[in-house]
């Protein structure tokens, strides 16, 4: 493996996690070290993902620039025109709303993969064509259907994971479009499996969006709100700029979550918090308590040493002799605002190294 092969797939492992501004910048670099040794397919996948994280990021003046820089060394260069080369052109025209020319570039690309029986471009023009056609201002939906069929076929032979995982979402949205809204969930869940093996962050995201969107228009709007809320809370706002705004949308059609679906709402304004059967505890002049409880609420699950807790809430450099005994008292204290059954919590938890917030426990927090 090459040193431009092995800043890919840190780009890759990037992107998979989420983290696109990170991924930009081995993607790139990687870029340009495979265009100066003419290593073309190399060059290709490195911007293909490029191009994906700028959509995401509606980065859409590098989305134009690309697709200007690569007909220029089609044109002027003579770069190669492969499989790869018509895809990406594809990807750049759908991207700036080209759908005609798209399914144009997309059509060559098939042909060249198919001469060269090169199943990996097969794959990727199919699923482009099928991609196409499914948008709702094209609206083919039977075509796009008869695609998916078609990659289906070559993945019992041929394995590329994250197209697998994108084949099974789109499948889904087809569906949902077409209001088969159950068989849209089926789906979603078998993508949800292909994702243990593909661990792609961006997926996760989308399936926990989509499947909101099926109970939405199918009227369940708790299920909806579960899955909606859940890619909310899962969705990186800064990177997945896209998908957060589409989140937002579906929540605001929602009609926002009303407060005695949490189990804890944190007041940040009246420094107070509302729990499901106790309702408003006001916590005073109770800071510490406050900055104890939203430490645990904005990171369920995670679970904080006392060391952490005397340096980042207290501010202290944490002593044994002095600190042990008051983290106690302050949890226990704190449990008895909170609790409506002391003897049995079922939001601050004691770990072996520490405490931790419950994850199951649904908290949210009212700006």
């Amino acid at each position: 493996m090459s040193q431009h092969d092995r800043t890919f797939e840190v780009g890759k492992l990037y992107c998979d996690r989420g983290d696109f501004k990170a991924a930009m910048v081995s993607l790139q670099e990687a870029a340009t070290g495979y265009f100066s040794e003419k290593n073309f397919p190399g060059y290709l996948n490195a911007i293909n993902l490029l191009l994906r994280i700028y959509a995401e990021m509606e980065m859409y003046e590098e989305i134009h620039h690309t697709k200007d820089k690569l007909q220029d060394l089609v044109l002027k260069e003579g770069f190669e025109l492969s499989s790869k080369t018509y895809y990406t052109l594809a990807v750049c025209a759908a991207f700036k709303d080209q759908p005609e020319t798209a399914l144009d570039y997309l059509q060559k690309a098939l042909s060249i993969a198919l001469a060269v029986d090169n199943k990996e471009d097969i794959c990727h023009a199919i699923f482009g064509l099928a991609a196409i056609y499914a948008r709702p201002n094209i609206g083919r939906y039977a075509d796009a259907l008869k695609e998916i069929y078609n990659l289906e076929v070559f993945f019992q032979v041929y394995n590329i994971p994250d197209l697998k995982v994108a084949s099974l979402v789109l499948n889904a949205d087809i569906f949902t479009h077409l209001k088969k809204y159950e068989e849209a969930i089926d789906i979603l869940w078998r993508a949800y499996d292909q994702i243990k093996t593909t661990k792609n962050l961006t997926n996760i995201v989308n399936i926990q969006l989509m499947l909101g969107v099926c109970y939405l228009e199918m009227g369940n709007k708790d299920l909806a709100r579960l899955y909606l809320g859940l890619a909310k809370r899962s969705v990186d706002a800064d990177n997945m700029v896209r998908m957060a705004k589409r989140i937002d949308r579906y929540i605001e059609q929602l009609g926002g979550e009303p407060q005695n679906s949490f189990d804890l709402v944190f007041d940040e304004i009246n420094h107070s918090v509302v729990e499901r059967k106790i309702g408003r505890i006001d916590f005073k002049n109770q800071f510490i308590l406050l900055d104890l409880l939203r430490l645990f609420m904005q990171n369920q699950g995670v679970v904080y040493s006392k060391e952490y807790l005397v340096e980042n809430v207290w501010k202290q450099a944490y002593d044994p002799a002095v600190h042990d005994n008051k983290i106690y008292v302050t949890i226990k204290r704190l449990r008895k605002l909170i609790e409506p059954d002391y003897e049995k919590p079922k939001y601050i938890f004691r770990a072996k190294n520490g405490y931790y917030m419950n994850k199951s426990a649904r908290v949210s927090f009212d700006h």
